[in-house]
């Protein structure tokens, strides 16, 4: 495996190392084979005074074998990315009913994150607005409703394998499923002006029971039971 990598930390995670490392090793093979075939026409045609250099007209044949090789390539890893891709878009099994919905939105140069409360709805009283932190629980699916205030930015966290822009004038989706308790790192994965560098924020994973206890300080007023996300 790709030991360089930040540690996994999503359900998705293992799926696209492993895609990683069979794009990683095939490309290491072709570029070997590609430098061995340069080597070995370096040495034999080299410059030699006994003989002169030559035309060589072309080979349609060979043109086609490689051209071929390179596509049938190019489909294997489009065929095994695809199914990888879709569960990356839309989780397979998730109870849409129940699902842990959070608004994040960029602006420059901060994160923002928006709980709809006990009512589950955004847009209302009891909506929970926090900068630069976002707590969520371990073990459950998450869907994340990216918006941008101003300029186009990238909502990065390399342990969750998670990239996506948030783009101006839409809503669009992300998903995770974090498996570990932790802090990781959110960083901006676009340049979005001189404070770019400087744009992060953390995500926090809880347990369960530590998260339900962050949802207590935050709505007393309602119990474990009444709706909140």
């Amino acid at each position: 495996m790709l030991d360089w990598l930040p540690p996994n930390a999503s359900a998705i995670g293992n799926d696209i190392d492993g895609l990683m490392t069979v794009i990683y090793y095939l490309t290491v093979a072709v570029l070997m084979g590609v430098l061995s075939v340069m080597g070995f026409f370096l040495y034999r045609y080299r410059s030699r005074k006994d003989r002169g250099a030559a035309f060589l007209e072309s080979n349609n044949q060979l043109e086609l074998v490689w051209t071929g090789a390179t596509f049938l390539l190019m489909v294997g890893v489009v065929a095994l990315s695809l199914p990888i891709w879709a569960n990356m878009r839309r989780p397979p099994g998730v109870d849409e009913t129940s699902v842990f919905t959070v608004r994040v939105t960029g602006k420059q140069f901060n994160w923002f994150f928006t709980y709809p409360g006990p009512d589950t709805r955004f847009g209302t009283d009891d909506d929970l607005r926090v900068e630069n932190e976002f707590f969520a629980p371990v073990d459950r699916d998450v869907r994340l409703l990216l918006v941008s205030e101003d300029v186009i930015h990238g909502f990065f966290v390399p342990q969750f394998r998670l990239k996506q822009d948030a783009v101006p004038g839409r809503e669009i989706k992300a998903w995770f499923r974090a498996i570990k308790t932790g802090v990781y790192e959110i960083a901006c994965a676009e340049l979005c002006g001189f404070g770019h560098t400087a744009m992060s924020g953390r995500v926090r994973i809880l347990s369960s029971q530590d998260y339900a206890a962050w949802q207590r300080e935050r709505w007393p007023s309602a119990s474990s039971s009444s709706g909140l996300p």
